[in-house]
Order: C-alpha cells, then structure tokens, then sequence
C-alpha cells in the first residue's frame, strides 16, 4: 500500500511500507539528521548506527515489527523524509515500543503526525492495543505529538521519559484532526484498502 499525502506547506509525500531495499535511504536520512536530531532520537550522536542495526531498521516483519517511510513523491530520486517504527513487545504482545524520526529540513511541517496516523492504524489492524514511547525531556516536540495522542507518563529511568499511548484513543484523536493538512487522505486512502 501506497499513501499519497501532503505536507501542511502543500509538499507532496507517498508514506509506504519499509522494505529491505530501503536499507541505503534509511543509512543516508540518518546521516542527513543534525548531531543533535540522532542524540534525541537514537540518544547518541552517532553518524550512522552499526550495519546491523540498519538491517533490523530495514527487515520490518509487519506484525512484531511495522515500519513505514516517507518519501517526497515529486522528486526523481524520491528521497526519504521521515521513518516510523513500531516493535512489539515480546512480553506483553498487545504492546509495542514507538518512534519516529524526520530529517531536520521536514521538522515542523507535520510529517511526523502523518507517518504516525499510519503507523497507528496498520498497528491497530495488527491487534496492538498500546505503544510505549521512549523520550529525552529536552526532546520538546516529541513530547508535544505523544501528548496531542493522549500519551500519559508511566516511569523515568536513566534520563529519559516513559510515556504510553492508547492506540484506539490517538487514533481517534487524530480523526478528529480532519482540517490538518494532509491527514484525512491518510485515512481515506487507508480505510479504502483495509
């Protein structure tokens, strides 16, 4: 599946599922993050993680580990944008650690919402009923999208913020959202293929 969207500035985007292909995209949109975009989502300033580290990135199952990537759709080479990952939990299987990452020059135009809606809906789809969610406090706008999904605080450890995520209750959140630019195609594009 195939969504084709748009950015709140009007920039076309497709979001689809990760592939292992996708391996390259994903090493050079890591290494298009600022020094201080890696250390808040990877909570180390590395340049490029470890090959294995990329191949998990990149081998999304779609059930223990959903992936979707953005990509701007009106440029030949179709580079990546932003990326979302969703890794069950072993443990509690209703349950899956969340994140997301969009290359600096994309911050602030509502990509990150976008890939989430969609990640939030092939997640519920999988029978996933909560994410957690792993965040630096200095990670300002991080918290402000949990927050706006309804995520409530459940621990502190080591520095970093421990957040749940209703999946049904952020989805319904955000299908109340239907004037943000882009969106309701998400949804549109997505119910018409479940």
């Amino acid at each position: 599946m195939t969504i084709h969207t748009h950015l709140n500035d009007g920039t076309p985007v497709c979001i689809r599922r990760v592939r292992a292909e996708d391996e390259a995209r994903l090493r050079d949109g890591i290494a298009q993050l600022s020094p201080q975009s890696r250390y808040l989502r990877f909570f180390s300033g590395m340049r490029e993680p470890p090959p294995q580290v990329l191949r998990a990135l990149a081998s999304p199952d779609g059930h223990d580990h959903i992936a979707w990537g953005a990509l701007r759709s009106d440029s030949a080479d179709t580079p990546a944008l932003g990326v979302v990952h969703a890794f069950r939990d072993a443990d509690d299987p209703d349950m899956a650690e969340f994140s997301v990452a969009v290359i600096d020059e994309y911050h602030g135009r509502g990509l990150a919402r976008l890939l989430t809606a969609v990640l939030l809906l092939d997640c519920a789809r999988e029978g996933l009923a909560q994410f957690t969610v792993h965040v630096l406090p200095e990670n300002r706008p991080a918290l402000t999208l949990a927050r706006s999904l309804g995520a409530e605080g459940v621990g502190y450890a080591a520095g970093v913020s421990v957040l749940e995520i209703d999946i049904a209750a952020a989805l319904a959140a955000l299908r109340a959202e239907r004037d943000v630019p882009g969106l309701a195609a998400v949804f549109d594009q997505f119910d018409a293929e479940a």
